[in-house]
């Protein structure tokens, strides 16, 4: 029933036309991964690989992201990977606001359809989505218990991957929030609540 769902998912935001990106990416990228994940990795959008292949995270950033994944015996098959927005920004800019809020309503019916135990936010935009305020420099690797869309949820902050790339400061730290995941597994209810996200369901009803 999931798989059905995310697959009907996929296919809507594949003629996804609520904001302009649609008109310069070559398609849309839904997401991908496992219906019954529990665990979700989240990135701000499609890069250039991304756009060309349709698959989250298939370029320079998706190897290492494979890397850290088997890192902790974990494969993509495992986990869902998606993205804050669903088509390609140009030249890589940052996703606008605009952009965002109208994208929210699938990566929203994403995460209500898996029902995932974590969410792993890679960059400043997808942490800010469910940590408003919050810096990945002060935050990283520190899961939070927020309450999003009338449910608690584990948020673990954790630097982009192309951002690792870029330094090995970074990339230490990257290193080592991922080998907090296990035990975060094992054990979720230990994460008390800490914070609240802003984000409602204000839009989930228009795909129902």
């Amino acid at each position: 029933m999931k798989a059905e769902k995310l697959e009907e998912l996929a296919k809507q935001i594949s003629s996804c036309q609520y904001c302009p990106l649609y008109k310069s990416a070559t398609q849309a990228v839904p997401g991908e991964g496992n219906s019954e994940a529990k665990i979700i990795f989240i990135g701000e959008g499609p890069g250039y690989w991304e756009d060309r292949k349709g698959i989250p995270f298939c370029g320079p950033s998706g190897e290492l992201l494979d890397e850290l994944l088997n890192l902790i015996n974990l494969k993509r098959k495992d986990v869902f990977i998606g993205n804050v927005v669903k088509h390609r920004p140009p030249e890589n800019r940052d996703p606008l606001p605009l952009e965002i809020e109208a994208c929210k309503i699938w990566l929203d019916k994403q995460i209500e359809t898996i029902n995932p135990e974590i969410i792993v936010t890679l960059g400043r935009f997808s942490l800010n989505k469910f940590l408003p305020g919050e810096f990945i420099s002060r935050v990283h690797g520190q899961p939070r218990c927020v309450n999003f869309a009338g449910k608690k949820r584990i948020i673990v902050p954790m630097y982009h991957p192309a951002a690792a790339l870029r330094g090995e400061t970074v990339m230490m730290a990257i290193r080592e929030d991922f080998q907090k995941i296990p035990a975060l597994l094992r054990q979720p209810e230990s994460i008390e609540e800490t914070g609240k996200s802003e984000e409602s369901n204000e839009q989930l009803n228009l795909i129902s």
